[in-house]
């Protein structure tokens, strides 16, 4: 079908909670079918300029004009061309759901509306639905996470610290661009590219401070770092009161995988499409691995038939759940997300995992009693490779960190037959602190006959308990097959720089731990039968 060209459109929506008889332009592109009669309209909502439209890992927009849709692509409050100040998530809500409505009476609209993008695009669809729009009837969330505590800003405690610096100076950037400052759009565009993380503080750079006024988050979240605060709460949806149809897109080594599966979990009627992907591209290739063919991305035909149910009436025989497999490098289908079977395996010491990696074990049975020790030093912090907190993201050779000695390693014998593993596994460690404050990394690798060590899922924890306890660290979810003759390895660190701040060890939070003041800490990792330290594996 023949698309006309496309159409430059605006609405109008209320201005903020102090000023509602203010009106705000909202702009948008609109693409229409060169057809006759009225189509559905599928809309995406998003912050970067519409005239991109999430095609680093989507179809242009003229391609789903042309499956028979309107499709309208529009920049919220406060980017692009539209008027207002742009206020990361906080407008969403209500202009998400004055855009649904208007978009449902365009020209030639039929009434019924769907919504499609990633990222800050796929948080938009939430936000949208959050109010119930009639004419709303099917989205397809994204890469995204709508706990923006626990999900998005922080993991198990600690602040994502190269994901939420590097998407903070890039609306700056953005931000100081649309208001023509010159030459603060170019001190942050060269930040960009190498990010400012030795200052004072490090994880409050003074470039930050200094544009604190093109800042729409950064500084908010490093201050309000305890998840009770009422600024996350506001931020927060619960998926679990939005009854529409959804289709969730999520990526192995995607920043939040963890918002995005547990979203569809909480959902009522959902869909769900995982890759091999990180947040963006959506090829075949994540770190140094070419996973096939088959994992390039097939998001954009799924949605138009997601699109095709629920608004066309037409016939969905798609699988409910569609997982790529690692390892096998293969599609696997489920009518749900797969329950899995526990294996436990703990690990295993001679007190010297640090020092060879013949030293640490993974066995099915507790050994004797062992301490091994992790000395953190912050001149030198361990630093991060792949996995989902790190660009670029995916799986890389990380035996030569595994070999530093203040890496600690425990390694299964060879396998005897290959191993599926599926969702979210756990570590369980025993662990104590000389000082206030310390953190722990865990990653999961692959250790292959040729001895190479390519990691395939990891976890983090920021602790201010140093006395001896247990500490938890949930791993990102994954689906992969370890094959015959290959062993897993669990790597234990102090640190997974810059991916998160370095700890300072005094109990400082990152916004307040000047890089003078940081200590070297020691942490101890026990194991044998009193302090029976971990690693749960959920198997398919």
């Amino acid at each position: 079908m023949k698309v006309l060209p496309k159409q430059s459109v605006s609405m109008y929506t209320r201005g903020s909670s102090t000023s509602q008889s203010v009106r705000v332009r909202l702009d948008a592109d609109v693409y229409y079918p060169d057809a006759e009669g009225t189509f559905p309209v599928l809309l995406m909502r998003q912050p970067y300029g519409r005239a991109i439209a999430s095609t680093v890992v989507y179809a242009h927009p003229v391609w789903y004009a042309s499956q028979g849709y309107i499709v309208v692509i529009q920049d919220v409050r406060g980017r692009g061309t539209s008027e207002g100040e742009f206020k990361l998530f906080e407008n969403e809500i209500e202009d998400g759901f004055e855009t649904v409505n208007w978009a449902a009476s365009l020209p030639r609209s039929n009434g019924k509306v769907g919504m499609y993008g990633f990222s800050y695009q796929g948080m938009t669809q939430l936000y949208a639905a959050v109010n119930r729009p009639e004419a709303l009837k099917a989205i397809c969330p994204a890469m995204l996470a709508p706990d923006v505590y626990h999900d998005w800003a922080y993991e198990n405690g600690a602040f994502c610290l190269f994901a939420n610096l590097g998407w903070a100076i890039q609306l700056a950037a953005e931000t100081a661009r649309l208001k023509g400052d010159e030459s603060a759009f170019l001190e942050l565009s060269r930040a960009a590219k190498n990010l400012p993380l030795s200052d004072r503080i490090p994880a409050r750079p003074e470039l930050m401070q200094k544009f604190a006024h093109y800042d729409a988050y950064y500084q908010t979240w490093l201050d309000r770092s305890e998840p009770t605060d009422s600024y996350w709460q506001k931020l927060t949806v619960d998926v679990s009161a939005i009854d529409i149809p959804m289709l969730y897109i999520g990526g192995w080594f995607d920043t939040y995988m963890r918002g995005t599966l547990r979203s569809y979990l909480s959902s009522k009627q959902a869909h769900l499409i995982v890759g091999v992907w990180a947040h963006l591209p959506w090829g075949r290739k994540v770190g140094a691995i070419d996973y096939g063919a088959n994992a390039v991305s097939f998001c954009d035909r799924a949605q138009i038939r997601w699109f095709d149910h629920w608004l066309k009436d037409k016939e969905l025989n798609d699988s409910p759940v569609q997982l790529f497999e690692m390892g096998s490098n293969k599609w696997r289908s489920f009518s749900k997300f797969p329950r899995s079977n526990q294996t436990t395996l703990h690990l295993c010491s001679t007190g010297l995992a640090g020092m060879d990696d013949r030293d640490g074990q993974l066995k099915d049975q507790v050994s004797e009693a062992a301490i091994d020790v992790i000395v953190h030093d912050p001149w030198r912090p361990v630093p991060a490779l792949g996995g989902h907190v790190a660009y670029p993201c995916g799986s890389f050779d990380r035996s030569s960190i595994d070999a530093r000695s203040d890496v600690l390693t425990y390694t299964t014998a060879p396998l005897e037959a290959d191993l599926h593993l599926i969702g979210e596994s756990i570590v369980e460690v025993y662990a104590s602190s000389n000082s206030l404050s310390f953190d722990l990394c865990a990653v999961l690798s692959e250790v292959k006959p040729n001895g190479s060590v390519m990691n395939f899922t990891q976890g983090y924890l920021s602790s201010d308990r140093p006395e001896l306890s247990l500490c938890q660290i949930p791993l990102q979810p994954t689906c992969i097959c370890i094959p015959k003759g290959s062993a897993i390895r669990l790597s234990l660190s102090g640190a997974c720089f810059p991916a998160y701040p370095v700890n300072a060890g005094t109990g400082a939070k990152p916004g307040e731990a000047s890089a003078i003041d940081f200590q070297i800490i020691t942490i101890m990792v026990y194991t044998g039968e009193a302090y029976s330290s971990k690693l749960h594996l959920n198997l398919q």
